[in-house]
């Protein structure tokens, strides 16, 4: 067989592979994004209170945290701790989760025990629009998770 022979197929293979690569990245760029859960989960795992006091610098929770409107626009906080934590306003007990909507682009700072600083924000981006910027924002989650 000539090597004429084996490079058609090879060529052919790699034609089609190329070509479902671009498939793929226009259907993630351009397709409506649709998630099963709009919530973004963080949890206060025990011990965190207990080791905090015994000097240890604990940062269980970013400084902050990113969300996007209409994808997951919604912090959950779970509180594993065997102690109440503040969160802004609301004191959350061992045990208990907190669901905290936002329905607007804005940046938000909180008052947060779970923090060293005390301190916690919450950005609330836009959704990204269809084409290159939707592309990335799939891309980031996909590997940030």
């Amino acid at each position: 067989m000539s090597t004429q022979r084996l490079r058609k197929p090879a060529a052919i293979a790699l034609g089609l592979a190329a070509t479902a690569v671009v498939a793929l990245c226009a259907w993630a760029a351009l397709a409506p994004l649709t998630l099963p859960s709009r919530d973004e989960l963080f949890e206060i795992p025990n011990g965190t209170w207990a080791r905090r006091m015994a000097g240890d610098k604990v940062e269980i929770l970013p400084a902050e945290i990113h969300l996007t409107q209409g994808a997951n626009d919604v912090l959950l906080l779970r509180n594993k701790d065997s102690v109440p934590q503040i969160f802004g306003p609301v004191l959350i007990m061992p045990g208990q989760s907190f669901r905290l909507p936002f329905e607007t682009v804005s940046v938000n700072d909180f008052a947060c025990t779970a923090h060293a600083s005390g301190q916690m924000r919450v950005v609330v981006d836009a959704m990204p629009p269809a084409g290159w910027p939707r592309l990335k924002w799939r891309a980031l989650r996909m590997f940030s998770t």
